[in-house]
């Protein structure tokens, strides 16, 4: 099915709606305000580089007349950041709110929390955005669209090394706070009535988190993965679908074909025993009263 047609049959118009989403100068957060926007939607872009996010806004303008599009500044790895966002963002009215940012491997860092950086970035600033913002979201029967990764089935959880700080492999400390994320966030959803979460993956594609290659090795297999692995745009079709589409707890929207290639599917998600999924959502508990 090409793309043009799945969105006729899976989409319907967004005038008046709000949707919120961080990272949005990414590849694939670039490629969603594409698809946003066409819908009708109007947009928050929540990012931390503000030249980069004037350059994106200058473009979608050009691209898309007459669209309203807001900027926010937020720096994930930055909690007071992450306050001032939010308290920003409750003024407004905000139908959706995804969390597309994500940070891969990057130089590591202790932030002002305590936490290394990579989880800071990708479980515990979406988390306690989510939970700061779930008002809100309940007062709209708003809905979150949280970007997980395959990368979550990587490691399980570690009791003596939770952001796993003491480890040094990108893929493992990515992962470990995806899964932290989409089991936190399921955890938070159950027998939630009046909002709504969709978990969603992209599978692999071509954009900056992809780039963390030594100089010369990216060179080298950045074409070929160019042709191997969806594009951004068709790639980010998976996290569109959970605009529309909830998932049920342990479920996500993600690439059919092995995971990796072709339209959206819905799958579930095995990767956790209870007693882990357990102390992701008392961990991500007690990061929040932390915050708070």
């Amino acid at each position: 099915m090409r793309t043009r047609c799945w969105l006729e049959k899976y989409t319907e118009r967004l005038d008046g709606r709000l949707v919120a989403i961080t990272g949005a100068t990414g590849g694939l957060g670039g490629e969603l305000c594409r698809h946003l926007l066409a819908l009708g939607a109007s947009l928050v872009l929540l990012d931390r580089n503000r030249q980069k996010s004037d350059a994106l806004k200058a473009a979608l303008e050009t691209e898309y007349a007459g669209v309203q599009i807001t900027q926010v500044t937020l720096d994930l790895s930055d909690i007071s950041s992450v306050r001032s966002a939010c308290e920003v963002l409750e003024t407004m009215p905000i139908d959706v709110l995804i969390h597309n940012a994500g940070a891969y491997s990057i130089p590591r860092k202790t932030c002002d929390t305590g936490y290394d950086n990579v989880f800071q970035i990708n479980f515990v600033s979406p988390y306690y955005m989510t939970r700061r913002l779930l008002p809100l979201l309940r007062a709209r029967r708003g809905r979150v669209v949280a970007v997980g990764s395959i990368a979550h089935r990587y490691s399980k959880i570690d009791a003596q090394d939770m952001d796993f700080s003491g480890r040094s492999r990108a893929s493992l400390v990515y992962g470990n706070a995806k899964r932290h994320l989409m089991y936190a966030l399921w955890s938070l959803f159950e027998g939630e009535e009046e909002a709504s979460l969709a978990v969603t993956h992209p599978g692999i594609t071509f954009t900056g988190i992809t780039a963390h290659y030594p100089p010369w090795l990216f060179a080298i297999i950045k074409h070929p993965m160019k042709v191997i692995f969806m594009r951004p745009r068709r790639a980010a079709l998976s996290v569109l679908r959970g605009v529309f589409a909830p998932t049920g707890m342990r479920e996500w929207w993600g690439p059919r074909l092995f995971e990796v290639w072709g339209l959206p599917a819905l799958r579930r998600v095995r990767s956790a025993l209870e007693r882990e999924r357990e102390e992701i959502a008392a961990r991500a508990a007690r990061i929040y009263q932390q915050l708070e």
